[in-house]
């Protein structure tokens, strides 16, 4: 069994650039123990530590759109429900050897287990 190491997403909304360019699709590798200590000893985060978060995320959020680098900044200027999701996100590949969900069929009612798809839809 391989270790997946490196998971795409696409974003709810969608990073919109000085320029006005929508960046959506994106990858987000696992953490490293030095990715979050980097982040606590960062002195933005000592001076406040609500940027915590974002330069967490700066680091594993390998790839976001057409970004040549995704920053601290970056990530402050997402919008609230796509910094949620790449929360969701990070929480989820980081704690969980296959990200899975418990889910209903629609149709017929029965329970199973699925691998989560950050894609989603269109």
């Amino acid at each position: 069994m391989e270790l997946q190491t490196v998971y795409p997403f696409r974003l709810p909304k969608g990073y919109l650039d000085g320029e006005g360019t929508l960046h959506r699709e994106g990858r987000m590798r696992l953490a490293t123990a030095g990715d979050e200590l980097s982040a606590l000893r960062d002195p933005r985060v000592k001076a406040d530590e609500s940027r915590l978060n974002a330069l967490i995320l700066s680091r594993v959020v390998t790839m976001l759109g057409t970004l040549e680098e995704v920053t601290p900044e970056v990530v402050e200027g997402l919008f609230i429900s796509d910094m949620e999701f790449l929360q969701n996100m990070y929480d989820t590949i980081n704690k969980a050897e296959k990200p899975q969900i418990q889910v209903t069929c629609p149709h017929c009612g029965e329970k199973f287990v699925d691998t989560i798809n950050f894609q989603g839809a269109g």
